[in-house]
């Protein structure tokens, strides 16, 4: 009899039940499953505020579409894209948007990576004075560009004001166009500045510190340190801010709108820039699909930029690396 029983319990105790093989296919189809269920959230929201709003953009560049009918759309083809192409404010915007870009970048990248440099060393305060640095990247635009505009006022600006104490005469920073575009790109360098510099001092503070003992024992100075062993650390990272540096002027809308409060960029459109002229198709002439058109123009123009920037970099770490 108490064989009989061991003999009914052995199968149940070393057999594996259906309830078990359920088990563990749902644990090998969940190890398949997981990876995706981990990352679907970001493409969620990838399609739904990325993508889909950048191929129905492109759909409606192709319509006349307005904006107080925007529910009638006419079909028009490569009509919008054209029309801007045949605008002459559409060249002046884009030749200030490169200008503006030009001004705004140099400067402030080759500030940040003085900072960056001096903030390398140990100084008393590092870490108030990394603070106080990225204060105006914390600092709203519009607040910031408000006083800025008053600054730059040709009355009773500040910067006039300075210049009057040296015995120049005021200059007019709102309505002539190379010195708009200095005041607009003034407060884009103030605002930047620092950011890009810690960015540059996370960089720097990743290079060895053996290359820099090895290049004192050597003899070299601070500034060949800097020329020979921190310029070529740093090179992916310039290469990063040189990119991220180029799309934002090209985005650039803030700063040149609340200078003066005018969506065309001046009273001759002298710092009109692509991301204004978008502004006043669309929301000021109604125009929902040559806005449309105008954002892909962008979109392209970018899309370039930045290649081009990344083509020159590997072009030129690839003669570095052959020598």
């Amino acid at each position: 009899m108490p064989l009989t029983a061991t003999a009914k319990a052995a199968p149940r105790a070393s057999g594996a039940g259906p309830d078990d093989g359920r088990t563990a296919a749902l644990r090998r189809a969940w190890r398949t499953a997981s990876p995706y269920a981990y990352i679907a959230p970001f493409f969620t929201l990838f399609l739904a505020f990325g993508l889909f709003p950048l191929l129905y953009t492109a759909f409606v560049s192709l319509y006349r579409v307005e904006l107080q009918t925007s529910g009638e759309m006419e079909w028009r083809g490569l009509a919008n894209y054209t029309a801007i192409l045949g605008d002459a404010y559409f060249w002046t915007s884009l030749r200030n948007t490169f200008t503006i870009g030009v001004l705004s970048t140099v400067p402030q990248l080759a500030m940040a990576l003085g900072l960056a440099h001096l903030l390398n060393y140990k100084l008393r305060e590092r870490t108030f004075i990394r603070t106080a640095i990225l204060l105006p990247y914390a600092t709203s635009v519009a607040a910031a560009t408000l006083v800025f505009a008053q600054l730059f006022g040709r009355d009773f600006g500040l910067i006039n004001y300075v210049l009057g104490l040296v015995g120049l005469g005021p200059v007019d920073w709102q309505t002539g166009t190379v010195a708009s575009q200095i005041a607009v790109s003034t407060i884009v360098v103030w605002r930047w500045t620092g950011y890009n510099a810690l960015i540059y001092l996370a960089g720097m503070q990743s290079i060895p510190s053996e290359l820099y003992e090895a290049a004192e024992m050597d003899g070299a100075s601070r500034l060949r340190q800097f020329t020979h062993v921190t310029l070529p650390g740093l090179r992916p990272t310039i290469v990063f801010t040189v990119i991220v540096s180029t799309i934002g002027a090209t985005q650039l809308f803030g700063e040149p709108l609340l200078f003066e409060g005018s969506v065309s960029g001046g009273i001759s459109h002298q710092y009109q820039t692509l991301g204004l002229y978008l502004y006043e198709q669309g929301w000021g002439f109604f125009h929902l699909g040559r806005a449309a058109a105008i954002a892909w123009v962008m979109f392209v123009l970018i899309v370039v930029l930045v290649g081009a920037n990344a083509l020159i970099a590997r072009r030129r770490a690839r003669k570095e690396a052959g020598r």
